[in-house]
């Protein structure tokens, strides 16, 4: 049977485990600064291969995934770190975010997220950064609409 089909022909939909992993991989690699070619030749992959794990459509082996965790410099539960156990509901000690953080860690795995956040940490000065943020929130703000702290 293909692996990119079920067993009546239907495209098959990547395990929500892969993808979960896939996008740790994507996330460290990003924050490592590392592109997928890049991070494929310390592999011995292809970019097409790192994109099909990134993406969860194709499972990492427990090999492979030791291998990333050596090249990314993390440890392997960083792959599982946020991930839901078997008990629907129940999160992994220490990694239950509520509902409303939910689009802090999907800016945050965005490429636009992860440059602001490498950026603004190179920041030394506290005022600066201050000014920053100032600037920011002075530029999405709506007419009328003024944000809570």
């Amino acid at each position: 049977m293909d692996t990119m089909t079920g067993s009546n022909n239907q495209p098959r939909k990547p395990n929500p485990i892969d993808i979960h992993v896939g996008g740790r991989i994507r996330l460290r690699r990003m924050m490592s600064g590392l592109s997928q070619e890049r991070l494929g030749e310390q592999m011995g992959l292809t970019f097409q291969q790192i994109q099909k794990y990134e993406k969860g459509a194709n499972r990492v082996g427990a090999s492979r995934l030791f291998q990333l965790a050596k090249v990314l410099e993390v440890p392997i539960s960083y792959f599982f770190d946020d991930l839901e156990t078997e008990t629907p509901g129940e999160m992994q000690a220490g990694f239950a975010e509520s509902k409303s953080q939910d689009f802090v860690l999907e800016f945050l795995n965005s490429r636009e997220g992860l440059e602001l956040n490498r950026a603004f940490v190179k920041i030394q000065d506290p005022q600066v950064r201050r000014r920053v943020i100032d600037l920011i929130r002075s530029l999405s703000e709506e007419p009328n609409n003024t944000v809570d702290e």
